[in-house]
């Protein structure tokens, strides 16, 4: 074997089992933009901060987030139909916190400490944010604990600024 790879090979931890904790493990590694996706109105509104939102299609404008369906943001995007995926700049670590649940926040106390609006669907804007994506649900496929959500981009906002950034449990900031 090729002295090179043997080395590369050596770096490589033991294999594990497929497990939950595996998982995530692996997936610490890697580096994800910060997001909250908030959903619901008035006093119903909650939301949860995730690394998993992207955009599916641009033609047609979708986005996809992946969801728990045990949190309790499951139950308000199936019950309102819509989402907003709100990407945070780095000096949003704070929102990031509170959606988080950081110091035990749920539902509409999640909002405090920062301006909000609504676009199209219905669903909070986050004042500041780099990006607001706003979004009808589509489609959502159940599959193991999550609901994989489709969504139709209604309307979008976009600021300026330097992302926030999650990797192997710290945040940080992507800037050139």
């Amino acid at each position: 074997m090729n002295v090179a790879l043997r080395n590369s090979l050596d770096r490589l931890a033991p294999q594990h089992v497929a497990d939950e904790d595996a998982l995530k493990s692996a997936m610490r590694r890697m580096s994800g933009g910060v997001s909250v996706i908030t959903a619901g109105v008035g006093d119903e509104r909650t939301g949860a901060t995730v690394t998993s939102a992207t955009a599916l299609s641009v033609d047609p404008p979708t986005m996809i987030v992946n969801i728990n369906r045990s949190s309790s943001s499951w139950p308000i995007i199936s019950r309102y139909g819509h989402f907003c995926v709100n990407i945070l700049s780095a000096d949003q670590q704070d929102v990031a916190d509170r959606f988080a649940g950081k110091g035990g926040l749920k539902g509409i106390d999640r909002y405090d400490g920062a301006e909000w609006f609504t676009l199209a669907s219905g669903a909070s804007v986050l004042r500041g944010a780099l990006a607001g994506i706003d979004c009808e649900v589509d489609e959502v496929i159940e599959r193991h604990s999550h609901a994989i959500i489709l969504g139709r981009v209604v309307s979008i906002v976009a600021g300026d600024g330097h992302s926030l950034v999650y990797s192997n449990g710290r945040y940080g900031r992507f800037s050139l």
